[in-house]
């Protein structure tokens, strides 16, 4: 399934670079600049730029993998704490608090620096702080661990995303797809690795991994950085506060879509084995084994959402992935049985991750080149925000009593409540759409 799924990345990948390779649009410069960018720097720039997507990808698993990998760990890391795995909801809330807390920040900073700089150092980050968590000897110092391992996540995904639509502009979706698919890899990876270090080792050993993959794929990142000539897109992006300003219309849609959505989801598949073994009674690994089969349908549902978005009004596409969505946490909250509770797992998983490429295609595809890494960072630092609190306040409310069954139902109407709100704003043609992105001027200032 692994194979099938990197040769389906690989051939999105090629088609990609294969429509974009005629497309000036693609690196923003000329087809005489393009010639002479060759000549002057002596190396193919189609191979080089598939050599930094493949290195973004790359990195992105890594990324990923640091915000994922505390959900499998919850168990085993409690087990060695003598703690609860309800309790230990804050050490996955932390991860995903960190991932937000750097968010407008590195949209400054990405006034002021390249993307691919700042990606740069989210990898140097992720070494460090895995391995230091790796050492953690209590709650609290895992804790920590999990709030810096996620500031890599928060700072990666403010400069890569932009990056990679920027990189293909005739095709953001389906870059995007690609990109979070590499990504989705981790998650399906994360209990499955989880499970296999815990054969030889304890749980610290999986961020021990994670330190040294970090910096060996730096390294490979910044090669092909400087073997690329990157987009100019985000020159005039210099102000966050006009940024906000100029584009809170499309910034609060996008909060509305996955905020409420992603507090579900994030306080769902953090705390999925648990639930499972509580309201289930499904034991530990079978739990792990169900929740990579969930994540393990977000991969399709990348690639094939990214495409989709790239081909149908994203508006009502969101309106209908998000209800569906809805539908399927109810049904599980209603089903029993091993096999019923796999197939809705992955129609779940499916559907929530085909929810994540089709909003940033909505946003990033609608964000003009002097706005756009500003106010994404401005939409993901509220959307995250709000998402960190899920597995949190699941996590309290089961520790006082409180069944899984209820808070789940309780989450969905909210979320079902507020896709009724926007497809009245819609109707009433109050939300604003896609509209394509900017073609940047010729130039051959490098981002």
């Amino acid at each position: 399934m692994a194979t099938r799924a990197a040769v389906v990345v690989w051939r999105e990948l090629t088609a990609v670079e294969t429509s974009s390779v005629g497309s000036a649009s693609v690196c923003r410069v000329s087809a005489g600049q393009f010639e002479s960018f060759k000549l002057l720097r002596g190396v193919n720039t189609v191979v080089t730029r598939r050599e930094l997507f493949g290195s973004l990808c790359a990195m992105v698993f890594l990324i990923n993998l640091a915000r994922i990998v505390f959900a499998p760990v919850i168990q085993p890391a409690a087990a060695d704490f003598g703690v609860s795995a309800a309790s230990l909801g804050a050490v996955t809330s932390a991860a995903w608090f960190g991932s937000a807390a750097p968010r407008i920040p590195t949209g400054y900073l990405l006034t002021r620096f390249s993307r691919s700089r700042v990606i740069g150092v989210t990898g140097l980050l992720l070494v460090g702080s895995a391995t230091f968590t790796a050492a953690s000897q209590s709650v609290s110092h895992l804790i920590v661990g999990a709030f810096s391992m996620g500031l890599s996540s928060g700072i990666y995904f403010i400069a890569a995303n932009p990056l990679v639509s920027e990189l293909f502009p005739e095709r953001v979706g389906t870059a995007l797809g690609i990109h979070g698919g590499a990504s989705q890899v981790a998650a399906i990876g994360a209990p499955l690795v989880v499970s296999g270090v815990l054969l030889i080792g304890n749980w610290r050993v999986t961020f021990l991994l994670i330190a040294v993959v970090a910096a060996i794929s730096t390294v490979a990142l910044a090669w092909a950085a400087r073997q690329t000539v990157l987009p100019d897109a985000g020159t005039a992006d210099r102000s966050l506060i006009t940024a906000g300003r100029a584009q809170w219309p499309t910034i609060l849609t996008g909060i509305a879509f996955l905020g409420v959505t992603g507090f579900l989801w994030n306080g769902l598949f953090n705390l999925y084995g648990d639930y499972l073994t509580i309201a289930k009674g499904i034991d530990a690994g079978t739990g792990r084994l169900l929740l990579s089969v969930t994540f393990a349908a977000g991969l399709p549902a990348f690639i094939f959402g990214g495409r989709l978005a790239d081909s149908v009004p994203n508006i009502p596409l969101l309106l209908a992935v998000t209800g569906g969505f809805a539908v399927s946490v109810l049904t599980l909250t209603a089903v029993s049985g091993l096999y019923a509770i796999a197939a809705v797992s992955i129609v779940m998983g499916y559907l929530v991750h085909t929810l994540f490429p089709v909003v940033d295609t909505f946003l990033l595809s609608s964000l003009p080149d002097r706005h756009r890494a500003s106010a994404y960072s401005l939409y993901s630092a509220t959307t995250l925000s709000i998402q960190a609190l899920g597995s949190g306040t699941v996590g309290v409310l089961v520790t006082q009593g409180v069944g899984y069954t209820t808070i789940y139902r309780a989450m969905t109407v909210g979320v079902v409540a507020v896709i009724v709100v926007m497809f009245a704003l819609h109707r009433g043609n109050r939300l604003p759409t896609e509209s394509g992105m900017e073609q940047a001027p010729n130039t051959d200032a490098a981002r």
